[in-house]
């Protein structure tokens, strides 16, 4: 990925008051791009979006992706080279309790934006970020290749697969041919600094090591492809960059960590504990009648090495130690835009001596 190609360049990004959307401004911010994002309200209190003073750096515009005559008119003004899809209801658990929202947001959403990049003259590359939960889950042992079968189980990862075949329709439907490319990408789970919401592992535990208590995990054994969002937003930025200048790299791609990294909730929740210090610590307590999620979930990314080079920077307990600093000066009412530069910085620094 080279910064210098998101100079000057109009990135329109959707969900940009979330946590990734966050991160992803501030890249894009840093490396000259002509940002507008179009969202609800941050999701959280505290929140990234707010902490990182974004309200103030780039064009801003509150709606709904399923509103799509309000999301029109905003295409119509921004005008955008580029389009990053983030927009989207990204918890499974709520996804449980709001089905139907769900699948508004994740699917209507997925079609209300393609059908705006189709009428709106200009745009070069789209990258719709969908989930690793997309695939067909028979809980095995080795990862999943980007051409096994989409069929999500909960309402979220099922929207997910939704917006993925919303997405391939629309290549093959009015985008094939045109100097419009599109893809998708099928991340692991992220873990970072500013990362507030529900129902999410690593706020769960900041927040209990903040008031002093033992942090509550309902599934310590379940296996995830963890990574620290800067690798994720990193391969967005790769992705995006590489189809507009060559239109027959466009895909899907899966997105996640070397096999070491793939830990389990346990394994993090111990790692995070042993960063922060202060005595922090975990417990086990189950749930009656949980809804179902996945226990056990890996992401072959051989398509993505072998297509660009690519190598994750961090190992998790590198991302665990960058996610344990952020929130150690978020905590101290530090700076945080100054932190997240800094992260930024040795990021892209680490890239530069692994290519060296």
């Amino acid at each position: 990925m080279n910064p210098e190609f998101y100079r000057g360049k109009r990135v329109l990004v959707t969900g940009h008051t979330g946590f990734k959307g966050s991160w992803l401004c501030v890249l894009l911010l840093r490396f000259g791009a002509l940002v507008s994002g179009y969202s609800l309200a941050p999701p959280t209190e505290p929140n990234l979006y707010t902490l990182a003073g974004l309200e103030r750096r780039l064009r801003s515009e509150t709606g709904d992706v399923r509103d799509f005559a309000h999301l029109r008119a905003f295409f119509d003004e921004a005008r955008p080279e580029i389009v990053l899809h983030l927009a989207a209801q990204p918890i499974v658990r709520e996804s449980y309790r709001r089905p139907r929202e769900t699948f508004e947001t994740n699917v209507l959403g997925t079609v209300n934006v393609m059908e705006c990049v189709r009428l709106t003259p200009g745009v070069r590359s789209v990258l719709n970020v969908t989930t690793d939960k997309v695939y067909r889950n028979r809980e095995r042992g080795e990862g999943y290749r980007e051409d096994e079968p989409l069929d999500g189980f909960d309402p979220y990862s099922n929207s997910k697969s939704c917006s993925e075949l919303v997405t391939h329709s629309y290549v093959r439907s009015f985008f094939a041919g045109t100097p419009t490319a599109v893809s998708t990408a099928r991340a692991g789970n992220v873990i970072g600094g500013g990362d507030f919401g529900a129902d999410r592992l690593i706020p769960d535990c900041l927040r209990a090591a903040a008031a002093g208590v033992p942090v509550v995990l309902r599934s310590p054994d379940s296996v995830r492809p963890f990574q620290h969002v800067l690798e994720a937003l990193n391969v967005y930025l790769l992705l995006a960059q590489a189809q507009a200048e060559d239109p027959a790299l466009a895909g899907s791609y899966n997105v996640g960590p070397d096999e070491a990294d793939c830990v389990t909730a346990g394994e993090l929740a111990e790692q995070f504990c042993r960063c922060w210090g202060e005595g922090a610590s975990w417990v086990h307590r189950g749930e009656a009648n949980a809804p179902h999620e996945a226990k056990l979930l890996h992401l072959d990314c051989t398509k993505l090495k072998e297509t660009f080079g690519w190598r994750p920077r961090w190992d998790i307990a590198k991302a665990v130690e960058m996610t344990c600093r952020f929130g150690k000066v978020w905590h101290a009412g530090g700076d945080v835009p100054a932190e997240m530069e800094a992260e930024i910085a040795a990021f892209l620094n680490e890239g530069e001596r692994g290519h060296a």
